[in-house]
């Protein structure tokens, strides 16, 4: 009968423990890259674009080319202002043709880490195409309306860096590879 009263009360303990933590389910892993994330890279995202619009004003050529801590800290910064965000520390990766998000999805007391891989290419009208490869959130459902919500940051993004300067613009080539993706193109 003793051992019933030392029982309860342990496993009570054990079990308000459990409910206190956050329970990792595993998922998707996560390259061992280090980004550093800052508000300058953001920032220094935004001067390098105001840069480049002077530029294809005078030569008719814009180029822009952005690394892997400059989108992982524009991103960082767009997912800490939202309060419905589903994924956490991201970090992108610029690598084989393609954009690659990883992050942390939480759910209550859940986590679970996130693989999102986009590939980004051009439309007849030289603008960009974005495809979710694949979304990866583990044992997770995904998030409905990712697929969405995700294309439309990544095109957001591209109007409002590009956008403004696009009036007679055409992207040409969009590489994606070894850290950056650089952006290329011609005023009309």
């Amino acid at each position: 009968m003793r051992s019933r009263k030392t029982i309860f009360p342990a496993l009570l303990a054990l079990l308000l423990a459990i409910m206190a933590c956050t329970i990792h389910l595993g998922g998707p892993q996560i390259p061992d890259a280090n980004i550093p994330v800052s508000t300058e890279a953001a920032l220094s995202l935004e001067e390098q674009l105001k840069q480049a619009k002077e530029t294809a004003q005078q030569t008719g050529i814009l180029t822009l080319r952005i690394s892997e801590a400059q989108l992982t800290s524009y991103l960082a910064s767009r997912l800490q202002a939202d309060p419905e965000a589903v994924l956490e520390n991201p970090r992108v990766l610029l690598r084989d043709g393609q954009v690659q998000v990883y992050g942390l999805a939480r759910k209550g007391y859940f986590t679970a880490n996130v693989a999102i891989i986009v590939s980004v290419t051009l439309d007849e009208q030289g603008k960009p195409k974005i495809e979710i490869v694949s979304a990866d959130f583990g044992p997770l459902p995904v998030p409905q309306g990712l697929r969405e919500t995700i294309q439309a940051a990544v095109q957001e993004a591209y109007t409002g860096a590009i956008g403004p300067a696009a009036t007679g613009f055409r992207l040409e080539t969009i590489q994606i590879a070894d850290g950056f993706m650089t952006l290329s193109g011609r005023v009309k």
